[in-house]
C-alpha cells in the first residue's frame, strides 16, 4: 500500500494507526483512545506476522481486540478501590454541610437564599429572617438545606 509515496504494509500501517492514538492518548483527556491504540497494535502484529489477512478480516479482529480491551479495562478499573484523599472533592454542597452561613433572601415559607462565600446559594428550612445566621445541615443538588444556628 502506498502512503505519502511509500510502500506501507498493513501491519506497518496499523503500528503507525497505534503509535499516533497512544500520543494522542497522552495528549487529549480522558482514557480511552489507549484502548484503540492497544487494538491497532495488536492487529499490526498479527498483520506482520501473518502477512495476506484480508482487510475485512483485519478491521473485524480490530474491533474484536478494542473490545476486549475495553472490558479488560473496565474490569480493572472498576476492580481498583482507591480511596480519595478527598472523596467530597467534586461534590460542593456536601462540603459546606456544618457550615454557618448568613441570610440574604428572607426563608419564607421554607424557601430562601443564603450567602456562602462570595455566592448565594438556594435553600430550605425554618422561617428566617435576611441576616439571621443559620447552619447548612444537608443539600438536595445545589439547594442547601439550613436550621437555626
Amino acid at each position: 500500500m502506498m502512503v505519502l509515496g511509500v510502500a506501507w504494509s498493513a501491519g506497518t500501517l496499523w503500528l503507525a494507526a497505534a503509535l499516533i492514538l497512544l500520543i494522542a492518548e497522552l495528549a487529549l483527556p480522558g482514557f480511552f483512545l489507549i484502548f484503540l491504540g492497544v487494538g491497532a497494535a495488536l492487529i499490526g502484529v498479527i498483520t506482520l506476522l501473518v502477512p495476506g489477512v484480508p482487510i475485512l478480516l483485519q478491521a473485524v479482529s480490530f474491533a474484536a481486540l478494542t473490545g476486549g480491551a475495553v472490558a479488560l479495562g473496565w474490569r480493572w478499573y472498576r476492580g481498583s478501590k482507591h480511596a480519595s484523599a478527598d472523596p467530597l472533592l467534586n461534590d460542593r454542597a456536601a462540603r459546606l454541610i456544618g457550615k454557618r452561613v448568613e441570610v440574604c433572601n428572607a426563608i419564607i415559607d421554607g424557601e430562601g437564599r443564603v450567602t456562602v462565600g462570595d455566592g448565594a446559594w438556594s435553600a430550605t428550612g425554618p422561617d428566617a429572617g435576611v441576616g439571621t445566621t443559620v447552619r447548612i445541615v444537608g443539600a438536595n443538588g445545589s439547594v442547601l438545606r439550613v436550621e437555626p444556628a
